[in-house]
């Protein structure tokens, strides 16, 4: 599969100008459509036996990147990652390692244990304050002593 810029290239490179003008006003209407939205952020569906094969068929049967399939099924590329690489949840078992590392995550989150609580400011030190109060250190240029 070819990118856009590589087909862009091989058309200049053809001399195909009147194609390369057809590309150019495509790419402004695409342009003048496109609206400015939000980075979308994946919030993870429950993992299943079910949806790791839905995965591993996406994998299989299209030239789908991880990304993409994650997208398309509504997971973390993360999640997609663990089940092509590792096969990871293709099976139902409650006891698994992964089933038990996320229902431990959830009920942490449940009760709020690992959110770190903001820092405050920390008040000047005597030694900061006195610095502060000298001003800025002049250094010499060079050449003078």
């Amino acid at each position: 599969m070819t990118t856009l810029k590589e087909f862009e290239e091989a058309l200049r490179a053809q001399g195909m100008d009147a194609a390369l003008e057809v590309l150019a006003k495509l790419r402004e209407r695409d342009k003048a459509n496109r609206s400015i939205r939000p980075a979308r952020r994946v919030t993870g569906r429950k993992m299943t036996p079910d949806l790791a094969r839905r995965i591993l068929a996406f994998h299989e049967n299209t030239g789908m990147t991880q990304q993409e399939i994650a997208f398309a099924l509504g997971v973390n590329q993360g999640r997609v990652n663990e089940v092509i690489k590792r096969g990871k949840w293709l099976d139902g078992d409650p006891a698994a390692p992964e089933a038990l590392a996320r229902d431990r995550a959830l009920e942490r989150a449940r009760k709020g244990i690992g959110v770190k609580p903001r820092r405050r400011r920390a008040q000047p030190s005597e030694k900061t304050a006195k610095k502060e109060a000298r001003g800025p250190v002049q250094l010499p240029l060079l050449g003078e002593s």
